[in-house]
């Protein structure tokens, strides 16, 4: 009784899939960050934008925390806290993405031309 899929339903088919790309490309991929707000114990140390290679090197109750920032991307370097959390986290580059050391009370956030959604839920 199934004839099987009629060239009607494959180009339904391709025009979900495209539409699904443009959404998620669109939508998901958020904007590029600009600048960079460091914070120590809730407390902004620097804020800073991203068009210069530089380390900062930030104090916290465990130690000392390696900020990186290169090509316009940032990421904890090191850390003293113990499970490395902050570290695993990698390059972060779009606006909105963060990286937190809660047990050395240190946080990255990119900031951007628009605040991303998810920033909302911190």
């Amino acid at each position: 009784m199934n004839p099987g899929l009629r060239m009607g339903d494959w180009l339904t088919v391709l025009a979900g899939m495209i539409l699904v790309i443009y959404l998620f490309t669109s939508l998901w991929g958020g904007s590029k960050g600009i600048s960079l707000i460091i914070r120590s114990g809730g407390k902004i140390v620097t804020e800073t934008d991203l068009t210069r290679n530089h380390d900062f090197e930030i104090s916290g109750p465990l130690g000392t925390t390696l900020i990186t920032v290169e090509n316009r991307r940032v990421r904890v370097t090191r850390d003293p806290s113990p499970r490395q959390y902050c570290v695993k986290q990698g390059w972060l580059s779009r606006a909105g993405e963060s990286a937190l050391c809660l047990p050395n009370q240190v946080s990255v956030e990119l900031i951007g031309a628009d605040r991303a959604y998810d920033s909302l839920s911190y």
